[in-house]
């Protein structure tokens, strides 16, 4: 755990902290951790989501991919991008990064804060399934390390495209799930007024992540702005050089191994 976290709270209150529009935002990372970073667009077959917000940067003199997925602040921001959704065209993108990140020996920083791929009818026609699936299929033999960072809702397959990789840490006001409380609500009990009771259920808290092993930590959000990146910063420094010492055989042995034990 990176920071002082803070008592044991409810699960319903996690998910609402999770998604407060107070929540620091993937361009607020971006500014403080990379303020030489380099934004790179587009899929190259014909989309830019702008949901997806990736490029170039250095991290304390090593160069690296980031790639987050990013809400928006104001009404037109938060419609264009579909509120944190990304359509195929995004997960394209962040394969099209990732692959470039491989061939120059990038490591790659993911930054995650999605309730889900984008649902409308475009994404469907334009394969969205198959985009996620390809996501997970290649970034699992990728060559270089990938450290993913939830920060606000990790939601079903839209974040497992981006958190499929060496090391998944979440912010501890966070949450990680297959499906919303709601929808999980809706489904077992067909009321989705009772998201608070499956909150619980589910067990989509960074703490019962932890416990279970399918995230490395947590990263305390208390205090400032400022304060938050700091944390954030630390665990990066500490984890990134461990990755980047191994060997490609090491690190492709880890990656399987890890996700082997679910």
């Amino acid at each position: 755990m990176v920071g002082l976290l803070k008592k044991k709270r409810v699960a319903a209150d996690i998910v609402a902290e999770a998604r407060s529009p107070k929540k620091i935002t993937a361009t607020e990372i971006i500014n403080n951790l990379f303020p030489d970073f380099f934004e790179l667009h587009g899929d190259r077959l014909g989309e830019d989501d702008p949901a997806i917000i990736g490029g170039l940067a250095y991290f304390n003199g090593q160069a690296v991919t980031v790639i987050a997925i990013d809400k928006g602040t104001s009404p037109e921001e938060r419609i264009a991008k579909h509120f944190g959704s990304p359509t195929p065209g995004g997960y394209r993108k962040t394969l099209r990064l990732i692959k470039q990140a491989e061939k120059f020996n990038r490591p790659i920083l993911a930054f995650i804060n999605t309730a889900g791929a984008y649902p409308g009818r475009s994404a469907e026609e334009g394969g969205q399934g198959e985009a996620i699936a390809k996501n997970l299929l290649e970034i699992s033999a990728i060559k270089v390390p990938l450290i993913s960072v939830i920060f606000g809702e990790g939601g079903s397959g839209g974040a497992l495209a981006l958190a499929c990789g060496d090391q998944v840490w979440m912010f501890e006001n966070s949450m990680y799930s297959v499906l919303s409380p709601e929808g999980f609500a809706s489904i077992l009990w067909k009321d989705s007024q009772k998201a608070g009771e499956a909150a619980e259920i589910m067990q989509l808290t960074p703490e019962a992540l932890l416990k279970q092993g399918i995230i490395e930590g947590i990263i305390a959000e208390g205090g400032s702005q400022r304060r938050i990146c700091k944390n954030l910063s630390q665990m990066l420094n500490e984890q990134l050089p461990n990755l980047m010492e191994l060997s490609t055989e090491e690190l492709l042995a880890k990656r399987y191994a890890r996700f082997r034990k679910f």
